[in-house]
C-alpha cells in the first residue's frame, strides 16, 4: 500500500496525528469534492428532474453493492441507514423485543446498543467481560444464555478495548444474533455470511471515512420475513400497490441526502484504491501503537490481536484528551472508565504513533 499517496488523498493529516476514527473518520478530498458537485448540481438544476432522481436512485443502488461486498454480503441484503443506532433499533422493534423476553449481551457495549435494549424493556443479562481477556469472553456470554433467550446482542470489536467478540461461535444456535459492527467495519475484514449472524450494522462515518448520518444494516435473507416493518419509508413499498420491496431494502427508513450517497461511494472508491493491504496495514499500525506506549510504561489495556483501537488507563483521561489535542494529536476518552482510546487507521503513520507517546509521556 502506497501510504505517502494515501496520506495525501487526506488532508488533514498534513496537521493532526488523526486518531480518532472510532468517532468520525478523517475525509478524503475525493469524499468532499463528490459532495460538492452533487450540492452544485442541485443548487444550479434543481432537484426535481426526472434525471435528477434516477441518478440518485442508480447511485443509492451502487452504494448498496459496495456497502454489501465489503461485508461479504447479498447486495440486495443490505439496508441504507444513518447510523449503527438506527440499524440496531429497526431489528429490536422489528424483532419485538420487548418486556418478557430476555436479551443476552455484555457490559461493554456503545449506548447504539445497549441503549435500544434498555428502552425495550427486556430483561438484559450482561455478561461482564469489560475487564476479562478476550478468551474469556465467550465463556462469559455463555453463562448468560438459557432457553428463555430471545436475542444475542453484542459488538462485533468492542468500543471500550478493541477486543473482538466471538459472534461466529455465538451464532446458529437456534436464537439471532444482532451485532454492532461500527468498530469493524472498515477496519478489520468482515464476512457476514461466514459469521453467521442474522442482523449486522454499519458507521459509515467511522472507518468507512464516510460523511456524518450515513450507514448501513444487513438482515440474513431467512430474517427479511420475521424481522417486522416498523419504520417504512417512502422506500420501503412497491407502488401504487403498498406492498413491501422484496429485499432488505424495505427497512430503509428515509432519504439519504444525495450529496452523502456521493461522497459515501467516493471514500469506498477511495479505500479500494489503497487495496486490499489497507487492514493488514491498519493491524500493523494498531500492533505499533500499542507496543510503544506498553514501552513507554503506559498501562494499556488492549490485548494484542484484537481490532483497531488502542485504549490506555490515565488518571484524568478528559484532561489528557484535551491536551492531546491541543498537541494536534487526535484520541478521545471514554466516559466513566478511566481510558483513553485512539484508533489506528490505514492511514496512520509511525509519526503519528511517535506524536501520541511523546504527549501521553509528557503529560
Amino acid at each position: 500500500m502506497d501510504l505517502v499517496a494515501v496520506r495525501e488523498g487526506i488532508p488533514v493529516l498534513d496537521r493532526y496525528a488523526y486518531l480518532n476514527a472510532g468517532t468520525f473518520g478523517p475525509l478524503p478530498r475525493v469524499t468532499v469534492d463528490a459532495m460538492q458537485e452533487v450540492e452544485r448540481l442541485e443548487l444550479e438544476d434543481g432537484r426535481a428532474r426526472h434525471a435528477y432522481f434516477e441518478r440518485v436512485m442508480a447511485q443509492r443502488e451502487e452504494l448498496r453493492g459496495k456497502l454489501a461486498a465489503l461485508i461479504g454480503a447479498p447486495a440486495d441484503a443490505v439496508a441504507l441507514t444513518a447510523s449503527t443506532t438506527e440499524g440496531c433499533n429497526v431489528a429490536l422493534a422489528g424483532l419485538g423485543v420487548g418486556p418478557g423476553d430476555e436479551v443476552v449481551t455484555t457490559d461493554s457495549e456503545h449506548p447504539g446498543l445497549f441503549g435500544g435494549l434498555v428502552a425495550s424493556g427486556a430483561t438484559i443479562r450482561a455478561a461482564a467481560v469489560r475487564d476479562r481477556p478476550a478468551s474469556e469472553v465467550l465463556a462469559a456470554l455463555e453463562e448468560e444464555l438459557s432457553p428463555r433467550t430471545k436475542l444475542v446482542a453484542i459488538s462485533h470489536v468492542s468500543w471500550l478495548t478493541g477486543a473482538v467478540l466471538p459472534v461466529r461461535e455465538l451464532s446458529g444456535r437456534g436464537f439471532p444474533v444482532l451485532v454492532d459492527g461500527a468498530q469493524a467495519a472498515g477496519a478489520i475484514p468482515v464476512d457476514v455470511e461466514e459469521l453467521g449472524c442474522d442482523f449486522y450494522t454499519v458507521s459509515a462515518q467511522k472507518w468507512l471515512l464516510g460523511p456524518a448520518a450515513t450507514g448501513a444494516l444487513y438482515v440474513a435473507p431467512h430474517q427479511l420475513e420475521a424481522c417486522r416493518v416498523v419504520f417504512p419509508s417512502y422506500l420501503s413499498w412497491k407502488h401504487p400497490e403498498y406492498e413491501l420491496v422484496e429485499t432488505t431494502r424495505r427497512f430503509e427508513g428515509g432519504w439519504a441526502p444525495a450529496p452523502s450517497v456521493a461522497g459515501l461511494l467516493a471514500s469506498l472508491s477511495f479505500a479500494e484504491d489503497a487495496g486490499d493491504e489497507r487492514f493488514e496495514r491498519a493491524r500493523e499500525a494498531t500492533e505499533r501503537c500499542r507496543e510503544a506506549l506498553a514501552e513507554a510504561e503506559v498501562d494499556v489495556v488492549t490485548e494484542a490481536g484484537q481490532g483497531t483501537l488502542v485504549s490506555f488507563r490515565a488518571e484524568a483521561p478528559a484532561e489528557l484528551a484535551s491536551r492531546l489535542g491541543e498537541q494536534g494529536v487526535l484520541v478521545r476518552d471514554l466516559p466513566g472508565t478511566g481510558l483513553v482510546r485512539a484508533s489506528c487507521g490505514f492511514w496512520t503513520s509511525e509519526e503519528d504513533i511517535g506524536r501520541l507517546v511523546d504527549g501521553v509521556v509528557r503529560a
